[in-house]
This record gives C-alpha cells, structure tokens and sequence, in this order.
C-alpha cells in the first residue's frame, strides 16, 4: 500500500475532517480569538491531524507486508485465514469472523474434493490392472486363430491396450509429483522401450523405424517419457501415409538434448496446428479416421510441462508432422 493509495482511499474523510478544523477556526476568529493565538492553534490542531494519519498509514502498511509475507509462506493458500492473527477492532473482528467461516467451508469442500479424486484415481489404476488380466487372455487366445483373424484381433487389442494405458496415465498425471522420478537415463533406452511398446502396431501398419543419433544422457522420469514417445508413435501409426516411415533423431543443443520425432505421413492442416495440444481436439484427420480421443497430445503436453521438456509440434499437410523434445539440462531443472 502506498500513501497515494491511503490518501485515497480516505479522502472523504479527509475531507470532512478538514472542513471541521476550517469551520473551527473561522468560529474562534468570528468571536474574537487573536489571529497569533488562532494560527498556532490550527497549527497544532494540523500537526496532529498529520501524525495521527502518518501513524495509521504506516501501522496499516506494516500490518499488510506481514500478512503478505505470511500468505506468501503457505503451501496451502487457502489456510490463510487460520494462521493470521484475529484483528483489534469491533468491525474488523466481525469481518474478520466472517471471512474465516467461507475459508472454513472452502477448505471442507477442498478436502472432500480431493478425497474424491483420490478414491476415482484408486479405482482407475484398479481397474486398469485388472482389465490387462482379460487383454493377455485374448492374446493368448490369439495364438490359436487363424492368420487374417488373428491379425485383426491383435491389432485391436494393441488399440485397447492403448486406450487403458492412455487411461491410467491421466488419472496419475493429477498427481504427478508422487509419481515422478527425474534421473539421468539413456535416450536410446527411451526410445528402444516405446518402440517395443508399439511394436505390434508398427509392424501392422507397415511402419518402417529409422533411428539415428540416439546416444545422448537425459535427465527426465522414463516412465513418464516412455509414454510421451509412445503417444507420438501411435499418431504417426494412425496417421501415416504411404510407405510409412518414421525417423527418431537426436542432436546436442549445448547441455540439453533435441528429439524430433518426424514421420510422413498425412499431416495437420495449417488451422489446427495451433489446437492440437487442447484437451479433446480431434481434428478433421481424427473425425475422418474415427476414434480418436483427443487426449493423446493433451498429455503430452501436460506431462512435458511437469518434466520441464520442451515440446513443439510442426507439420505440412499431406507430407509430414515433426515433433520436436528438448530434454533439459541437468541444473537448469527446478525439481529434485
């Protein structure tokens, strides 16, 4: 708070106390007070006008610089109310009473919020672990079928795959620093490992692999990574073009490390580009292929924010997409 402010904030009352020592002062002159008596008198009576408002500006400012440093000390913000000291006086004890009842229901319905994301987030991770014990049965079943049938099934249970995978990392993505691991681990075991993932799918989708340049230290959590690179594979699966290929590739940038993930495929028009990391946006090319989601990039982009991992994403309709991962160096990272 500054002293403009202040003064601004009582300038009616500032006013009309100032009007009073006026009307006071003509009122002593009117009944014959002698001009010398009358200036020290309203001297005086200024002086302590002055000091009286100097003092209150300066309590106020001190009292707000510590409730600010307070606020500013608290992981939860909204316990606010809870670790200041109650106010001096009748009205602002009152309100003060007021406020701290709102932030007590608000923190109610905060916790009870919170219990129910963590009960839904228990039950999805259940039932993704219990739904893979159905998904390796019908695999197995596989085995016993016919080439064409067999075939088919297998790649549309590598699409469920897929979808519960997708599933349980966004339930976890709610509470990513329990679940986040930042240490030094080899790029081309990233990769090695998503590929491996989506393997099956590559191979239906007639997808050649090319890698290059991939033996580079980065700093990220693998799971977390494993995932992001697997979401890229998928879409460049789901939107490929012919004679499908795509090229994983890694160059230094000083201490961080470049991954651009480049595929040739049939591309994003020029007006979507700007939406593709928004949660749900399909796109013509997902609304004309059909059953896409929408969720695939919106992680990627949410989860490459919490791993401090640049991501940026070029394209050209009809010929190809390029996405591209900065890793970041090991001191710049703001999380353990």
């Amino acid at each position: 708070m500054t002293l403009r402010e202040y003064l601004s904030d009582r300038l009616f009352r500032i006013i009309t106390q100032l009007l009073c020592l006026t009307t006071a002062a003509l009122f002593l002159w009117a009944t014959g007070t002698q001009p010398g008596v009358l200036a020290i008198i309203a001297s005086a009576l200024l002086l302590v006008f002055c000091a009286v408002h100097l003092s209150d500006f300066f309590s106020q400012r001190t009292h707000l610089r510590e409730l600010e440093s307070i606020l500013d000390n608290l992981d939860r913000k909204y316990l606010f109310t809870e670790c200041i000291p109650p106010p001096k006086t009748l009205y602002e004890r009152r309100l003060f009473d007021l406020t701290r009842r709102a932030g007590r229901a608000m923190t109610g319905a905060v916790s009870d919020a919170q219990a129910s994301r963590r009960e839904y987030q228990e039950y999805v991770e259940q039932w993704v672990h219990e739904i893979k014990a159905p998904i390796t049965a019908a695999r197995l079943i596989c085995r016993d079928l016919d080439g064409e049938a067999r075939r088919k099934l297998t790649a549309e249970l590598a699409q469920v795959e897929a979808h519960v995978e997708r599933a349980l990392f966004y339930a976890r993505a709610e509470s990513l620093e329990q679940d986040c691991l930042l240490r030094q681990v080899e790029l081309e075991k990233i990769t090695a490992q998503a590929i491996e993932n989506h393997r099956s799918l590559l191979i239906q989708s007639g997808i050649r692999v090319e890698t290059e340049g991939l033996d580079h230290t980065v700093y990220t959590d693998e799971k977390w990574a494993v995932f992001i690179l697997g979401q890229l594979l998928q879409n460049a699966a789901r939107y490929r073009g012919e004679a499908p290929v795509i090229t994983l590739s890694a160059q230094p940038l000083g201490k961080q490390v470049r991954l651009t993930v480049s595929d040739n495929g049939i591309g994003i028009p020029a007006h979507e580009l700007p939406r593709v990391f928004e949660r749900g946006f399909t796109g013509s090319n997902g609304r004309s292929q059909g059953g896409s989601t929408g969720m695939g990039l919106y992680l990627c982009r949410k989860l490459s924010g919490f791993l401090e991992l640049g991501l940026d994403i070029a394209s050209e309709e009809g010929k190809r997409t390029t996405v591209t991962l900065t890793f970041p160096a090991r001191q710049n990272l703001t999380k353990p």
